[in-house]
């Protein structure tokens, strides 16, 4: 019988951010261009906020279009990595669900790839918010990506069968097994994902969550913590298909499985 080693005990990816990178891979730095987009069409300034940098890519992305970058995640092993391959921005320790970082110290946050659906709870989701206003200048931008909550309202093709990927990662090949399941008391969207590898490593079982956000309920939200939407839509993005592209604008539907929402800071407390 083969052992499974449970999340609680290891998370593959953030332990291994080369891995991540490997089975995420974004040669065109697509979501960074998609961001710097928006910064650039709305004329934000420089200093920009990359909340959940992960392995820093947009960041050091944002760094290289002349942006002043800082990039911030919980993870040690992430930031580590950060400042090695990806040097430029700065990276720090913080955590997504309330971080001070100076008040009005950036002229935008960026949060992509579901980020901020890492928020479970509305005082996650509260303190996400309140920390944004907080360290954006007045008239700053909140430029969010993510999962459209709004998609999965009848819709079941990405929960009926389980998603399987195979990518190869220092001489092995890796699998991964990953299954979705609505939890709608909680409002969170669950996953289940098996990963396995012909070196004979034990397979490894992990859990995590989204927050299932819908596009009206975000509007509120912001417009709750003092930010006014700009643009809310489901496409074209960099997880979208097809996938944005530069002179691509907006769209006005929010029906697909991606949502965009770029927030104004309004005027001082």
């Amino acid at each position: 019988m083969t052992s499974t080693t449970s999340a609680s005990e290891r998370n593959l990816l953030t332990d291994n951010p080369e891995l991540y990178e490997a089975r995420f891979p974004d040669p065109d730095r697509l979501a960074g261009r998609w961001a710097e987009d928006c910064l650039r069409r709305l004329g934000t300034g420089q200093r920009v906020l990359d909340m959940g940098c992960g392995t820093g890519r947009d960041a050091a992305h944002l760094h290289g279009a002349g942006r002043r970058v800082t990039g911030a995640d919980l993870s040690e092993r992430m930031l580590a990595h950060a400042r090695v391959h990806h040097p430029g921005p700065a990276y720090v320790r913080a955590d997504l669900h309330g971080f001070d970082l100076g008040q009005g110290a950036f002229d935008a946050v960026v949060c992509l790839d579901s980020t901020l659906l890492y928020c479970h709870t509305n005082d996650q989701l509260d303190g996400f918010l309140s920390s944004c206003r907080h360290a954006l200048a007045p008239g700053g931008l909140l430029v969010a990506e993510m999962r459209n909550g709004a998609f999965f309202l009848g819709r079941t093709e990405l929960l009926d069968a389980p998603t399987v990927n195979a990518f190869t990662w220092r001489g092995a090949v890796h699998r991964s097994t990953t299954t979705l399941t609505v939890d709608r008391t909680a409002q969170l969207l669950r996953r289940t994902r098996v990963w396995t590898a012909d070196d004979g490593s034990a397979p490894v079982e992990q859990r995590s969550a989204w927050r299932l956000l819908f596009p009206q309920e975000l509007r509120h939200l912001l417009a709750a913590h003092g930010f006014e939407t700009l643009e809310l839509h489901d496409g074209p993005g960099p997880r979208t298909e097809p996938p944005w592209r530069e002179g691509m604008l907006p769209g006005r539907t929010v029906d697909a499985d991606r949502l965009h929402v770029v927030a104004r800071r309004t005027a001082p407390d």
